[in-house]
């Protein structure tokens, strides 16, 4: 299966500081640390990539940009002498506001990142006191200015919502921020109380489910414009969709290096440990981290991702993939007659007005097995 198109994530756990939500694979950074990582990161690759053609990357963390700029030289110019990288479509890397500055993103343009991902949540004070997280409004449209200025154009902003204590008109601020911004795509997240995770062992509360409800409702109108081509994610146009989660939700096949990471190649999904001394002793892949897929398991995955985007599950193309039909394996069909379900031009989707309650629809789905 060699030069097959491909995407690949990196994961970098390192962050300067941690947020009091945040359940991702991540450490506090320290330089002698980092320095290990990312020398085992490069071990990893060369013992598992197989010279395919990478068409996405994603640098994800953690937070990419805490590592200084000789650290992030090293691991670009690696991976780029690593991967084959000429049929690379999207380079994407995230940064936070407070750890970026314009040498790095000016090494970023050397190494063809062409695609940037900002952690911003919020600029409520209220919303960022409870989040733990540090933001200058003027420092955030001073980047982003210059990332324009360097070429790099393609640039999404991350936005939370139902967090403790938020009203809409919180909301409705923190949007009218980012639309303001030159940008071409925005994630929006609900507050989710993880374990482990600061809010959730100081007893937090999710805010009340019918303002959960309206406040997506809020975000999808005051983003009407855009292409709000999956649940929480819109573009400013088609062209700018996410290339590399687009691969996540139409259940293509991507390499996934780093701590924490998660990958599917092949009949195998994987994930690799979270425990850095582990990883740093060359034992990347979790206890229980290996899922051997069944053709039973790609579909069930072919359908809770597909229908989170608007194209959903494409007919001809699941056909074509499993030699048998959807209607075979799920009597979709009693969906659609219950308004569950549509379909337009062989493709099954969830109506956008259903979209908040998403999950259920997909679980009703998957009780239809035939």
């Amino acid at each position: 299966m060699e030069n097959r198109l491909i995407g690949c994530y990196i994961h970098i756990p390192f962050c300067n500081k941690i947020c009091s939500y945040c359940d991702f694979s991540k450490i506090y950074y320290k330089k002698d640390i980092v320095d290990k990582y990312i020398d085992e990161l490069l071990v990893e690759i060369d013992n598992s990539y197989n010279n395919d053609l990478i068409d996405t990357l994603y640098i994800g963390g953690g937070t990419p940009s805490s590592l200084n700029l000789k650290q992030l030289d090293k691991l670009l110019n690696n991976l780029n002498n690593k991967f084959n990288l000429s049929k690379l479509k999207e380079f994407t890397i995230e940064c936070n506001f407070d750890s970026i500055d314009y040498k790095k993103l000016d090494l970023f343009r050397k190494y063809g990142v062409n695609r940037l991902s900002f952690g911003l949540e919020s600029i409520n004070k209220d919303n960022l006191k409870v989040l733990e997280r540090d933001i200058d409004k003027d420092k955030v449209k001073d980047i982003i200015k210059y990332c324009h200025k360097i070429g790099i154009d393609n640039i999404n902003i991350d936005l939370m919502y139902a967090i403790p204590n938020e009203t809409k008109e919180m909301l409705k601020k923190d949007i009218e921020f980012i639309k303001k911004l030159d940008i071409t795509h925005i994630s929006t997240y609900s507050l989710i109380l993880e374990e482990h995770t600061k809010l959730y062992i100081n007893n937090t509360k999710y805010i009340d489910e019918d303002l959960d409800r309206e406040m997506y409702d809020l975000i999808c109108n005051e983003l009407k414009d855009y292409d709000h081509y999956e649940i929480s994610n819109f573009a400013k146009s088609e062209e700018y969709e996410s290339i590399h989660n687009l691969k996540y939700w139409n259940n293509y096949e991507y390499y996934g290096y780093g701590l924490g990471s998660s990958g599917y190649e092949g009949h195998v999904r994987y994930t690799k440990t979270r425990s850095i001394n582990k990883y740093l002793n060359g034992d990347y892949i979790k206890e229980d981290g290996i899922e051997y897929l069944s053709e039973k398991d790609k579909i069930y995955y072919q359908i809770i991702m597909n229908l989170r985007t608007k194209y959903g599950i494409d007919l001809r193309e699941f056909e074509k993939k499993y030699k048998s039909r959807l209607d075979n394996h799920y009597n979709y069909l009693k969906l659609i007659e219950e308004g569950l379900l549509e379909i337009n031009n062989n493709h099954v989707t969830i109506p956008k007005k259903l979209w908040y309650i998403s999950n259920s629809v997909i679980v009703r789905l998957l009780e239809e097995e035939v």
